[in-house]
């Protein structure tokens, strides 16, 4: 029984992470709609308008993906405890129905085992979504940082844009 309730403690850590990663992106999505918002009512064009916008556009459907993956794993997480604390249950109604002897043969005693691994499939498949999900949210910050750059350099003196060495990230692709 201790088994399954260290799973339904990592479920839990896993739940709260997810849950505040999951914040995070909502609050992001309602800066960026306040900023579209700024930007579509501004009388004025500004020098980057149309940049901005676009950039704008595609990190609310990245920050869109990234929810629904954190929706997914969150449900995925719930799944887990609801199965280890069944999976609890399962062992202490085992345990007493073979202490009774009502039982004498091993019939029923898979169950536990059964839905342990279920449980476990559940973590594994939150997991990976959480995987894919923090690959997306680097992919925009990624974007955003290489807008912002490609904006900087267009403002900043040309002779300083010269002197700059450029710094390659390990394992991203170079773009030419």
């Amino acid at each position: 029984m201790i088994t399954p309730a260290v799973l339904i403690s990592a479920s839990g850590t896993m739940i709260l992470s997810t849950s505040t990663r999951l914040g995070r992106v909502v609050d992001r999505v309602r800066s960026l709609s306040d900023r579209l918002r700024e930007l579509s009512a501004a009388e004025a064009t500004p020098q980057f308008f149309e940049e901005e916008r676009a950039m704008l556009f595609v990190q609310l459907d990245k920050l869109t993906s990234r929810s629904r993956l954190l929706q997914r794993a969150l449900t995925t997480f719930y799944l887990a405890v609801g199965v280890f604390v069944a999976t609890s249950a399962a062992i202490g109604g085992v345990a007493f129905v073979y202490a009774r002897g009502l039982l004498t043969t091993g019939r029923g005693a898979w169950l536990p085992v059964v839905m342990g691994l279920i449980g476990a499939v559940f973590l594994f498949y939150g997991s990976i979504l959480l995987v894919f999900e923090a690959r997306l949210a680097l992919s925009t910050t990624h974007a955003e940082m290489d807008f912002i750059w490609r904006i900087t350099q267009r403002v900043v003196p040309k002779e300083l844009v010269e002197q700059h060495k450029t710094h390659y990230v390990h394992f991203r692709r170079k773009n030419k």
